[in-house]
């Protein structure tokens, strides 16, 4: 991200990757004041993709089929869904969330932006004390080129008080290091589900400040110096915890949180040995949120980590609850359901390459897709309402979804179908937030082709 970079309230990273897709280097983009790129969820969970095709094997197609006698309620979407005014369109929500956005930006690039620099750099030397040379390399590619996961994560310590701004950007930016450089290692062969579940332990250990860590992640094996890196940012997170208002007050429910996402890893790893019906399993038996399916479930789960953040950043305030952490939570596995318009936009490339995307879900009906995404942002902005810093958290998922719909790939195939019908639900307040984007990403396809042409001479 270049100081140019908007900065945007919505992450699109850590995003939901759909089943069995490998990561891949973040996309650059706008901070969207929340929005990660997302945030990026689990290895196999990830970016969804997108259009057409039969379901996948062993996963039935979504739920559908006629409507109820006398009821309009689409295929698949809960009817308290859809009678419910837009909240996109009420002059309040607009002018709240756009103000919001500015304030995002007034503090993110005097403070929160060097700040995330700087730590960027420390953990790049840190990484130096990983023994074994592959892994180093991986931490080290990890840094240098999903950056933008980072700091479009941080956007979130803009919500914090100025006080405690500084603690919330430092846990922030070790929790998103950390996630990466895991998502990237038990990717790695040899590296089977119980190996990847110790690992990930380390998630709800940097988020349990109030007793000793557990370290399961610490019994992988290999040199000692291998598993420094990782105690070095679990230690981060904690101090940086620590020095928050509210994190006693939150601590449960990150911790459960944490767990969630480790385990949404895991189940990722267990697709390629037992196909897309370990994920379905997985995500039904996690606790109903205020989603329409399963296939919402995990993709939230899959983005998990961007929970994780805007609870670090909930601990920032001195009236924090265990009972508002839990509406902050249920709001972002949400907003991390949107995240799988990574894989809509991505669905021709995923296809080429034989890849499975997120469609395959909904048993290739972009228009079931569509309807079940619409009725998760409604229902989200709705909530986001009752929360402190409601505005924030509407901008954050419009700015999700505006990161997704403005990509070139968007305008095409199954992904117009479904990024066109969300614009609509957001409209108006989607509108300047989409042109931003569009914009951005026309500037940086000039940029590039400057560089290569340069190149050439």
């Amino acid at each position: 991200m270049s100081r140019s970079t908007p900065a945007l309230a919505a992450q699109p990273a850590p995003g939901a990757r759909a089943p069995g897709r490998r990561a891949t280097a973040a996309r650059n983009g706008p901070t969207a004041s929340r929005g990660p790129t997302a945030p990026r969820g689990p290895a196999s969970l990830r970016g969804p993709t997108a259009a057409g095709g039969p379901a996948a094997p062993g996963v039935p197609a979504a739920p559908g089929g006629p409507t109820a006698p006398g009821g309009p309620t689409a295929p698949g979407v809960p009817a308290a869904t859809t009678g419910r005014a837009n909240p996109f369109a009420d002059p309040a929500t607009i002018a709240g969330a756009w103000l919001a956005l500015l304030r995002a930006n007034v503090r993110y690039w005097p403070a929160v932006w060097p700040r995330v620099r700087g730590e960027l750099s420390r953990w790049e030397r840190q990484s130096r004390v990983i023994a074994d040379p592959g892994r180093r390399a991986l931490a080290r590619a990890k840094l240098r080129e999903e950056r933008f996961n980072v700091e479009v994560a941080a956007t979130l310590a803009t919500t914090a008080p100025r006080r405690y701004r500084d603690a919330a950007t430092r846990a922030i930016v070790a929790l998103q290091v950390m996630y990466d450089y895991l998502d990237l290692v038990t990717e790695q062969r040899g590296i089977d589900s119980e190996h990847a579940r110790r690992l990930f332990s380390a998630l709800p250990d940097a988020l349990t400040a109030s007793c000793e860590p557990r370290g399961g992640w610490r019994e992988h094996g290999g040199d000692p110096a291998d598993w420094g890196y990782l105690e070095a940012l679990v230690g981060e997170v904690r101090r940086a915890l620590a020095e928050l208002p509210g994190a006693r007050a939150i601590e449960e429910v990150a911790r459960r949180s944490a767990t969630r996402c480790a385990d949404a890893e895991v189940a990722s790893h267990a697709f390629a040995r037992e196909g897309p019906a370990a994920l379905e399993r997985w995500a039904r038996a996690q606790p109903p949120q205020d989603d329409p399916g399963w296939q919402e479930r995990l993709a939230g789960g899959a983005a998990g980590v961007l929970a994780l953040h805007a609870l670090i950043a909930e601990g920032a305030r001195a009236g924090a609850s265990a009972a508002r952490a839990a509406r902050v939570d249920s709001l972002y596995l949400s907003i991390g359901a949107l995240t799988m318009l990574d894989s809509v936009v991505d669905e021709r490339a995923d296809r080429a390459n034989g890849e499975p995307n997120y469609l395959d879900l909904y048993g290739g009906d972009t228009d079931l897709m569509a309807r079940r995404l619409t009725a998760v942002a409604r229902g989200a902005a709705t909530r986001a309402a009752g929360l402190p810093g409601g505005a924030h958290h509407v901008m954050t998922l419009v700015g999700v979804v505006a990161f997704y719909a403005s990509a070139p790939q968007a305008r095409g195939g199954g992904a117009r179908g479904v990024t066109a019908q969300l614009e609509r639900e957001l409209s108006p307040l989607i509108l300047p937030a989409a042109a931003l984007m569009r914009g951005w990403r026309a500037a940086k396809r000039r940029r590039a082709r400057a560089r290569r042409e340069g190149a050439i001479r």
